[in-house]
């Protein structure tokens, strides 16, 4: 009976082991297959957790390569094949035009809310008197560096009658630098932000649109970051004010008078004054401008994006990475194709920076005009 008994229990161990139960001390059946309840409650914290977790990583995940397709920074790389005087190659999108539009080129220069109704032009006397009112001497600045930001819109008429040839030069430098001083800074502080886009893994729309605003400003086509850094820079000034001397006499030129032009740049297109003596067949006129700010940005902006002044533009991002500032004499040796007389004009520049001392004010600095402008620069 014993052994029966025995035997019937045994039987029953062996049939529950084929379908995988044990049978404990206790008589408590338990499963023997990893399908236990530890396995299922660890499966449903990972299941929760990927569904918790798959919306925010796809979001980063877009962001993060959505963004950096735009900034993608081989510059750095290309920025020494033009050190070294090699070629850069470039891809053209094919959604891009296949050159800059003159308005994008221009457009903070003539779509301005100035009206010429707005300007007065204030005569040469009184603005000898508002510089002596304000202390504006340029002795001074050529000691201390620093210029008050003085806004003169338009040239005094009697600018011309001024007999004694210093004090009409001395007057035209002060009406002139800082303008040249103002917009300078204004590029400086573009490249500042230019920069700190490009110290970022991840930028705003915000950044992104301006990043796109200045690739049309710059007529960087391609969208290529090396182009912008180069083209984004500043114009030494004193070869700004030697070929602002040089194009209007002084400040005495029909066209500076009559269309605040101050570097005599051509237009086809646009609204212009036609040189007198000119045949019929020539269409080109000489650029006008509402006030003489417009015309500084202009030429900057043209030394900075024309192909004639590619050469130009290496040669100054050189001086500034090698030696950290510019070298108005040695850059305006690839200023040949500015004028028609090419070598002879580089020439005379050169002159009128030596005769004037005009390198004395390559390292002056323009005086904050507010405390916001202050905390940027």
């Amino acid at each position: 009976m014993v052994k029966n008994k025995l035997y019937n229990v045994l039987k029953f161990k062996k049939i529950f082991q084929n379908k995988s139960f044990k049978i404990s001390n206790k008589n408590k059946f338990t499963s023997a297959k990893p399908g236990s309840f530890g396995f299922t409650f660890l499966a449903s914290i990972f299941l929760i957790s990927f569904f918790y977790l798959l919306p925010l990583t796809l979001k980063y995940s877009s962001n993060f390569f959505v963004k950096k397709k735009i900034i993608i920074n081989s510059s750095n790389k290309n920025f020494n094949k033009v050190l070294e005087g090699k070629e850069i190659e470039l891809e053209n999108n094919g959604n891009n035009n296949s050159k800059a539009e003159f308005k994008d080129l221009f457009y903070d220069v003539f779509d301005s809310d100035i009206s010429e109704h707005d300007t007065v032009r204030l005569s040469a006397t009184t603005i000898n008197q508002l510089f002596k009112d304000e202390n504006y001497y340029l002795k001074d600045i050529r000691k201390n560096k620093l210029v008050k930001p003085i806004n003169i819109d338009l040239l005094p008429s009697e600018i011309k009658s001024i007999e004694n040839v210093k004090k009409r030069k001395e007057l035209f430098i002060q009406i002139v630098l800082p303008l040249i001083l103002e917009e300078n800074k204004k590029i400086r502080l573009e490249r500042k932000t230019l920069f700190s886009i490009l110290n970022k893994n991840i930028n705003s729309e915000a950044e992104k649109n301006w990043l796109k605003s200045k690739f049309k400003q710059y007529g960087v086509i391609n969208k290529d970051l090396t182009t912008l850094k180069i083209r984004m820079d500043e114009i030494p000034v004193s070869l700004a004010i030697a070929q602002a001397a040089k194009e209007t006499g002084w400040g005495t030129s029909r066209f500076a008078q009559e269309g605040n032009a101050l570097f005599g740049q051509w237009t086809w297109n646009g609204d212009g004054i036609k040189p007198a003596g000119s045949d019929d067949s020539d269409t080109h006129k000489v650029m006008r401008f509402k006030i003489l700010k417009a015309s500084v940005r202009a030429y900057q902006r043209n030394l900075n994006t024309h192909k004639s002044y590619k050469e130009f533009r290496k040669v100054r991002a050189i001086q500034r990475d090698v030696f950290g500032k510019m070298n108005s004499l040695e850059l305006v040796n690839y200023l040949d194709s500015y004028a028609a007389t090419g070598i002879e004009y580089v020439k005379t520049l050169k002159q009128i920076i030596d005769q004037n001392k005009l390198t004395d004010f390559d390292d002056a600095k323009i005086l904050p005009s507010s405390k916001k402008e202050k905390s940027l620069i």
